[in-house]
C-alpha cells in the first residue's frame, strides 16, 4: 500500500522543480532555466499536519527534447498522471496564458481527476491582480504562489491536504524504517535499468544516450515486507569532463544521495575497467562511513574465470572498501538482484548493531594489550569507551592524547570491533576524545 500521490504538471519552465524543492524544503529536483531539465519522475514524501503524501515532479508537457527523448518523457508523465490522486496544474503567473497551457489543460480535462490550478511566479501586486484571469481555464480560481520567495506555500499545502483521499494505513507506517539506498557509478553502468528491474516497471528512463538520468530519482518499492527507496543517480564522470551547469548539479545530487542513504550500491560495468570516477565515489563512501555493496553488473557477458579475476581486481582498486561485500549481477535479466537486496538489508542490520558498554571496553582492553600505539615519550592510554550512535556505528573513546590513536591504530581497532561484534561488512566511526577532568578508570 502506497502513500497518496500528488503530481505537478505543466508546460516547460513554469517552475515545477522549484515548487517541489520549496515544498519539501531541500533541493531534490535540478533547477536550471533550460527546457527539458527534468526528464524522469522525481518524487519525495511530505508531511503536513497529520497527513503524508508523495509529491512527484515531471518533465514539461509538450517538450521537444534535444536528444530525442520526448516519447520517454511523455510516458513518464502519463504514468505519473495515471497513478496520482491529485494534480497540481502549474502555470506562469507572470508570463500569462500561452497556447501550450491550453494544451495541458485539454489533457487534464480528459483525465477526470481533481486538479488544483497554481499560478507560480506571483511576486508583485500586478501579478496578484492578474491571477483571477486564470479562472477561464475551467479549473476554478488559481492559487497564487512564488516557489522562489515562498509566498502562498502554506495555503497550497492546506489545499492539497484538504483534497487528499481518506487516510490510509500507508500514512501510519514508521517512515524512519524505510531503507534508502543509492545506486552510484560512472555513466552507462546500468543504474536505471537496474531500478526498473527492481520495481517491475519503466520507472526511470533507460536509454543508450549517456547522461540520460540527470536528477537523483527516488523510487519506492517493497522487498520481503521492507519498504525500500532506491535512489537512481546521474552517471558521474571526471569533473574536468563536466560540460555545463546541469551536469554539475547532477554530480552534486549523486554526492548528496550518498549522504542520505543507509546503504550505497556501487555499480560497475564488468566489461570495462574501474575508473578514477569509481575510485572517487568509493573514497567518498569511506569518508562518509556509508555501508557499501560492490555490484559487478552485466554478468551475462562474462564467464566464471573472468568473475574470479574481477573479485580480486575490485578489492585491489578500491582498497578503502576492502570489507564491503562483492556480488555479480545482471540488471538486464535480474540475475542475483534478489540476493543483492538481501545483502543490503543485512548491511543496514549490521550498521544498527548495539554494542554493550561493558563488552566494548573488554574488547578494547584486549586489543590494547595485544598491540599498543607506537609513540616516543608519551604513553598512550585509553580510559573508557561507549557507543554513541548507529548508521554509522559510532564509538566514543576517551584517551589521554587523541593524535596517538589515529591512522593505522584507528583501523586496527575498527577491524577488531568488526570481528568481535559480527559487523564485518560495515564501517565503524571511532571518535577519540581527550579525557577532561572527569575521573574515569583506565581500561585495564
Amino acid at each position: 500500500m502506497s502513500l497518496p500521490r500528488v503530481v505537478i504538471v505543466g508546460r516547460p519552465n513554469v517552475g515545477k522543480s522549484s515548487l517541489l524543492n520549496r515544498l519539501i524544503g531541500r533541493r531534490v529536483s535540478i533547477v536550471e532555466p533550460t527546457a527539458g531539465v527534468t526528464r524522469d519522475r522525481v518524487s519525495a514524501d511530505l508531511k503536513w499536519g497529520d497527513r503524508r503524501f508523495e509529491l512527484v515532479d515531471t518533465g514539461g508537457l509538450g517538450l521537444v527534447d534535444e536528444v530525442l527523448l520526448r516519447d520517454h518523457i511523455e510516458t513518464q508523465i502519463e504514468v505519473a498522471l495515471h497513478d496520482c490522486c491529485l494534480v497540481l496544474f502549474l502555470v506562469d503567473g507572470k508570463e500569462g496564458l500561452v497556447p501550450s497551457d491550453q494544451m495541458v489543460a485539454d489533457r487534464l480535462r480528459r483525465l477526470n481527476k481533481p486538479v488544483v490550478l497554481v499560478a507560480n511566479k506571483v511576486e508583485s501586486r500586478w501579478d496578484e491582480f492578474s491571477v483571477h484571469e486564470w479562472a477561464r481555464m475551467g479549473f476554478g480560481d488559481a492559487l497564487a504562489v512564488s516557489a522562489v520567495e515562498g509566498f502562498g506555500i502554506s495555503v497550497l499545502m492546506d489545499r492539497i491536504v484538504d483534497m487528499l483521499p481518506e487516510k490510509s494505513e500507508a500514512e501510519e507506517l514508521d517512515h524512519d524504517e524505510t531503507l534508502r539506498f543509492s545506486i552510484v557509478g560512472k555513466r552507462n553502468s546500468g543504474k536505471s535499468t537496474l531500478v526498473n528491474q527492481l520495481v517491475g516497471e519503466d520507472r526511470v528512463i533507460v536509454s543508450e544516450i549517456p547522461g540520460t538520468t540527470r536528477d537523483a530519482v527516488d523510487v519506492a518499492f517493497e522487498y520481503e515486507n521492507c519498504k525500500m527507496i532506491a535512489i537512481d543517480t546521474a552517471g558521474v564522470r571526471k569533473k574536468r569532463s563536466i560540460q555545463d551547469a546541469i551536469e554539475y548539479y547532477s554530480y552534486s545530487r549523486a554526492v548528496e544521495s550518498i549522504r542520505r542513504s543507509s546503504v550505497v550500491m556501487h555499480l560497475f560495468d564488468i566489461t570495462a575497467d574501474i575508473s578514477q570516477v569509481d575510485k572517487k565515489l568509493a573514497a567518498f563512501c569511506v569518508e562518509n562511513y556509508r555501508p557499501s555493496i560492490l555490484v559487478g553488473n552485466k554478468v551475462d557477458l562474462a564467464d566464471h574465470l573472468e568473475l574470479g579475476r574481477w573479485d580480486g581486481y575490485i578489492r585491489q582498486q578500491l582498497k578503502g572498501l576492502w570489507y564491503a561485500p562483492v556480488i555479480f549481477a545482471s540488471a538486464l535479466d535480474a540475475t542475483n538482484l534478489s540476493e543483492t537486496l538481501s545483502i543490503i538489508l543485512d548491511l543496514r542490520a549490521q550498521a544498527r548493531t548495539q554494542i554493550p558498554t561493558a563488552r566494548l571496553n573488554e574488547v578494547l582492553q584486549e586489543a590494547r594489550n595485544k598491540l599498543q600505539p607506537r609513540n616516543r615519550g608519551l604513553i598512550p592510554k585509553m580510559f573508557y569507551a561507549t557507543q554513541v550512535g548507529t548508521e554509522p556505528l559510532t564509538i566514543l573513546i576517551f584517551v589521554n592524547e587523541p593524535r596517538l590513536f589515529r591512522g593505522q591504530y584507528d583501523r586496527y581497532l575498527q577491524n577488531r570491533l568488526r570481528e568481535v561484534f559480527d559487523c564485518r561488512e560495515v564501517p565503524i566511526k571511532l571518535l577519540f576524545r581527550r579525557r577532561e577532568k572527569v575521573a574515569l578508570d583506565p581500561l585495564g
